[in-house]
C-alpha cells in the first residue's frame, strides 16, 4: 500500500466534513453547522480546503477573503445559503500514529474500525506511545484512542512490539459490551 492509496482511504472515511451553510450577515460571512447548529466566522477557515455543493455535486476549492472559492478553472463568489462542506483535521497524535504504523496493520485498523460503523474522524482522544520512542530499535508500549459517532464510544487499546518482528494487536471495545480483537505479527 503506497502514501497515495493510504490518503484515499483516509480521505473517503465518513464524517470527514463539517456541512453547513453560509449567509452574509453584518458584512461577514458566517458558516452554520447543520450538525451541531453553531456558528462560526467562516475566516476561520480561509486558505483551507472546502467543498461547494453546485450543480449537483460536491466541487472542491480553496476559501480566500470576501467569500471567493478558488476552483482549479474559476474563482466562485458564495451567495446566501450556499451548502459546504470543510474538511476535518485528524487528532493530531493519531494522525502521527497513523503515518507510523506498516501498511498492513494500517490497513486493518482502519478497515475494522469502519467495519464497526466508525471513522478516523471520530476520533475524540489518541495517546501515542510510539511518539516517545527516539529512533531505538526496539519499540512495545500500548496505545490508547477513543472514538465517538454519536451512536457508541469505541475504545482502542493498539499492543505494538517493533523489534526482530513486528507485532500489532488491536483490542476494540464498545460501550454496548462488543469486543473485537486483531493481531497482525510480520517479519
Amino acid at each position: 500500500m503506497n502514501r497515495q492509496q493510504r490518503t484515499k482511504l483516509i480521505e473517503y472515511q465518513s464524517r470527514a466534513f463539517t456541512e453547513g451553510t453560509v449567509e452574509y450577515i453584518n458584512e461577514q460571512w458566517v458558516f452554520f453547522d447543520h450538525e451541531t447548529d453553531e456558528a462560526s466566522l467562516l475566516d476561520e477557515f480561509l486558505h483551507q480546503e472546502m467543498e461547494v455543493f453546485r450543480l449537483k455535486r460536491w466541487k472542491k476549492g480553496i476559501l480566500f477573503e470576501e467569500g471567493k472559492v478558488a476552483f482549479d478553472d474559476e474563482i466562485f463568489h458564495l451567495k446566501n445559503q450556499d451548502s459546504i462542506r470543510i474538511r476535518k483535521h485528524l487528532v493530531f497524535s493519531l494522525e502521527r500514529l497513523l503515518e507510523e504504523m506498516n501498511d498492513d496493520a494500517f490497513y486493518q485498523f482502519v478497515t475494522t474500525l469502519n467495519s464497526m460503523q466508525f471513522s478516523v474522524y471520530d476520533c475524540i482522544y489518541c495517546y501515542n506511545q510510539l511518539a516517545f520512542f527516539n529512533d531505538k530499535d526496539r519499540k512495545s508500549g500500548v496505545n490508547f484512542i477513543v472514538f465517538d459517532n454519536q451512536d457508541h464510544i469505541c475504545n482502542v487499546q493498539h499492543h505494538f512490539c517493533y523489534y526482530e518482528k513486528m507485532s500489532d494487536r488491536f483490542e476494540f471495545t464498545l460501550n454496548s459490551g462488543k469486543r473485537m480483537v486483531i493481531e497482525k505479527i510480520s517479519s
